[in-house]
This record gives C-alpha cells, structure tokens and sequence, in this order.
C-alpha cells in the first residue's frame, strides 16, 4: 500500500520549481533556462538574470567613446572569477595585454563598508518589521562562502595577476587571422573543450570578440562572410555550454547587412556618448553631469518560450558608484518650470522622438 502523502495547501509555496545551480556563475531560470552573469547587476536585473546560456550577444560600439569596452571587461572578469573558459579574440597585435586592464572584483573590506552603508538607508525608509527580510538576502549571498553570482567590480583597480594563473584563457589576434575559417576553428576548437551533459551542466564557457569588422582584420570588406560566420558561431554556441559576446561598429557596416547582423542577435545592445555639452539634454535629464554614457536595450533573448520580453525602459544611463562600479539607471525627467511656454510635461510621453535616438523612461 503506498504511503498517504501529506496534503498541502494550494497556497503553499513549491520551492522546486526552479532549481538552484550548484555551478559557480550559473543560475537557472524559467522554462529550463539558464543564465550567465553579465558582470553588472543592473544588467543582469533587466534581462531578467543575465545573459541566457547558449545565446549570441551583439553590442553595437559607439564611434566617440570605448564605452563597449566596460562592458566587455566586466563580462571577462566575471567569467574569470567563477574560473569559466575564456576566449578573447581582439583586432590588437597583443590581444593578451588586454587581461591586465580588466577590473578586479571589490574587496571584502569595501564590501563590508558598503553593505553598512545600504543598510543604514534601508533602516531610514523601510518598516522595522521588513528589516529581517532583508538580512535573510544578504546572508544567502554569502552563505557557505561561495562566489557570488555577479561581483561589484573596481575599475579603479586590475585584476590581480595571481587570478590569472592556472585558467583557461586563449587569446587570438584578428589580425592573424588569414580569413574567417581560421577564426572560426579557433572558436569551435575553444568550445570543444567544455564538456556538455543533458540536464547537468558542468562548467560553463565565454566568447569575447572585440570589434569585429574593424578595419585592422583582413576580412573587414567581406560584409557576407562574416554575416555568414555570425550565424555559424551562432548556431555553434547554441549547441554548447557557453556565451558568445561580440561587440562591432556600426558605422563600418552598410545598412542592408546591419539589420541582418542585428538580427541574428539573440541579446542586442548598443552604447552612445553623451555629449559634454549638450545644454537641452542637461535641462531635459536629473544626474546628467554624472553620466558616463548611454545603453540601448534592443532586444533580449528568448530561448525555449515564445513570451516577448517586456521592459521597463530601454535606455539607460551608464554611471560609476563611487567612482568605481558601473551601475545602470533609468532615465529621469528634471523637473520642468511652470513659467516656460512650452513644457515637455505637457507631453503625454516622456521620450524622445525615435528619428533622434528614444530615450525611454
């Protein structure tokens, strides 16, 4: 006779829904997906975990300003805090000098000082009785003194040179690239190396790719064969444990191609500089002194659901917390005074007009 289960509540929470990764760097999420931190917090908080396991993401480089590159070397030293398989490829002569500009993961001790200090602005706008929920979240992250799945890194700071021994790192130069095959073997060679498992995933992979097309590489008039690599290291690392990042400039590339590019993009972003002294856009925008940039979500992966993801915003700016860690924030309207003729509070929508580059709030 089989054992009477005890009945439960159909309020009763399922906690096995979604299970807990027991990878470093990896956290699973809805319909069998699993993410892969991006390196920045707010990122990862607005695809919905970071960026999904098996996907391509494309960042369109703004011409003006590297402001790609911060978001390439936190995806790096994410990877290489959680000890993942790397693979940079970049259009520079020594593409492994670029490891010692990485940023290093903040310290414990500024860890300590920070939480002391969120805690006391928790303490002056949040109820005493929620008070306890919050220390249940801090102690999960730091439970059993396992990494974190995203860190708060220091640009400030390099990444140690100890952090990089004993890893897995391969470095290839575009420039040594004879034509896209050789790249492309490299990649699938790199992939090989991650072990696959249905359903136990084991260790995890990441692919950098620096300005592809740049005018440095042999093959940066050949806008059909690399549309055709895209979709082959596409369909490469989707059948593979790994994260492929590529960033590019948009402005290289002729627009029939662009939309394709961009289209094969499973996540899609782009950065733009914000111009020293643009007095319309200082009146229009709160913090705008503080902003290092602006980032364009275009689009986010969707694997194994047909659901569209639906964003708060779109545009988000791009600032330094403490002059160290990159951090992402919506956009907000300055307040408008009343004595003006024309007011943009007037206006049903807080955005921009798309012919000029939308800015969603």
């Amino acid at each position: 006779m089989a054992a009477n289960k005890p009945r439960t509540s159909s309020f009763s929470r399922n906690v096995g829904v979604v299970p807990t990764s027991q990878v470093p760097g990896l956290k699973h999420g809805p319909n069998g997906t699993v993410f892969l931190s991006s390196g920045i917090a707010d990122l990862d908080k607005i695809l919905g975990g970071g960026f999904c396991l098996g996907s391509l993401v494309i960042i369109m480089e703004d011409p003006d300003a590297p402001h790609h590159m911060l978001l390439l070397r936190n995806f790096m030293s994410q990877g290489l805090v959680h000890k993942q398989p790397l693979f940079y490829a970049s259009p520079a002569k020594e593409p492994r000098g670029f490891l010692g500009t990485l940023p290093n993961p903040v310290s414990l001790k500024d860890d300590k000082s920070r939480e002391h200090d969120t805690e006391q602005e928790k303490t002056l706008r949040i109820a005493w009785q929620y008070k306890k929920y919050f220390e249940d979240q801090n102690l999960d992250s730091q439970k059993d003194g396992k990494v974190e799945y995203c860190s708060d890194f220091d640009l400030r700071r390099p990444l140690d040179r100890h952090a990089l021994s004993g890893q897995c790192i391969d470095c290839v130069s575009l420039q040594d690239c004879p034509n896209l095959a050789t790249l492309y073997d490299r990649c699938s060679t790199f992939l090989a190396q991650i072990p696959r498992f249905d359903g136990n995933i084991t260790l995890a992979g990441r692919i950098s790719i620096q300005s592809f097309s740049a005018p440095q590489c042999h093959f940066s008039d050949k806008e059909w064969d690399m549309l055709s690599f895209i979709r082959s290291l596409k369909s490469l690392v989707r059948s593979s444990n790994a994260v492929a990042a590529m960033t590019f400039p948009p402005s290289l590339v002729s627009p029939t191609v662009l939309k394709r590019w961009q289209h094969l993009a499973d996540t899609l972003l782009s950065v733009r500089a914000v111009p020293d002294e643009d007095k319309d856009l200082a009146k229009l925008l709160t913090g705008y002194q503080d902003m290092l940039g602006l980032l364009n979500v275009h689009k986010v992966a969707r694997i194994n659901t047909q659901v569209p993801v639906i964003l708060e915003a779109t545009t988000y700016s791009m600032k330094l917390h403490k002059r160290r860690s990159l951090v992402l924030e919506c956009l907000n309207q300055a307040p408008v005074d009343g004595s003006s003729g024309t007011s943009h509070a007037t206006s049903g929508s807080c955005s921009v007009s798309s012919k000029t580059g939308a800015l969603d709030f």
